[in-house]
């Protein structure tokens, strides 16, 4: 392992978060490295959402430090923070989130779009995750064309397509039968080893912390490991 390999990607630090003077995040810390994968478990209401979102700059949190690739967060304006998710951060989500107008290749590509890429390179990222991610008989069809499964497929390409360095992934099999949900997870964890991807999996499901390197739990807002 080389000197940047050893350093964390993510680093948060004594996180905490309140809405509305009732504390959600209570003095979080957590760590994950180049390419790990780590599941993160818990009731409804524990604050994994909450930390999913200030992990992602969606939401900053109250106090506490977090750095993601030795930047920190508070450093970044939300511009910068904005164009940090669009380049290095992806998110999959339990309902998937496509857009209703655009095809399945479309949808793929739309995130290479919006930083400028030329034609070629979208072309020829968007074709290697079509095949990567057996869709490339659906490519023209448009999400209400789809299965659950496939719209998820779609929704994982277009997570990659920026090669980003994290997913966080929200319950991404929550809103699929067991055998999707499964073939999914695979798909998750083939496509984030090929592409050294890290991923924050969280999850309801102790089956689904089978493709994550650790797991931990949340609870009242603080983390503790669940292995």
């Amino acid at each position: 392992m080389d000197a940047t390999q050893a350093v964390p990607l993510l680093v948060a630090s004594q996180l905490t978060k309140s809405f509305g003077g009732t504390p959600v995040l209570r003095a979080v810390d957590l760590e994950i490295g180049r390419g790990e994968c780590v599941a993160l478990i818990g009731p409804s209401g524990s604050g994994k959402s909450t930390l999913l979102h200030c992990l992602g700059g969606l939401e900053r949190p109250d106090g506490g430090s977090l750095t993601f690739d030795g930047q920190p967060f508070a450093e970044l304006t939300d511009e910068a923070l904005a164009d940090l998710r669009r380049r290095r951060l992806s998110s999959i989500f339990q309902f998937f989130h496509l857009l209703p107008t655009l095809t399945a290749e479309e949808n793929i590509a739309f995130p290479l779009r919006l930083l400028g890429l030329d034609r070629q390179i979208r072309e020829s990222r968007v074709n290697e995750l079509l095949e990567q991610t057996k869709l490339t008989s659906r490519r023209a069809a448009f999400p209400h064309e789809l299965s659950g499964g496939e719209q998820q497929r779609v929704a994982i390409a277009r997570a990659l397509i920026i090669h980003p360095a994290m997913i966080l992934a929200d319950e991404p099999t929550g809103n699929l039968d067991s055998t999707t949900g499964n073939v999914i997870l695979d798909l998750i964890e083939s496509l984030t080893e090929t592409y050294e991807t890290a991923l924050l999996l969280v999850t309801h499901s102790r089956e689904a912390t089978r493709v994550c390197h650790r797991t931990l739990r949340m609870r009242d807002g603080q983390l503790d490991h669940a292995d």
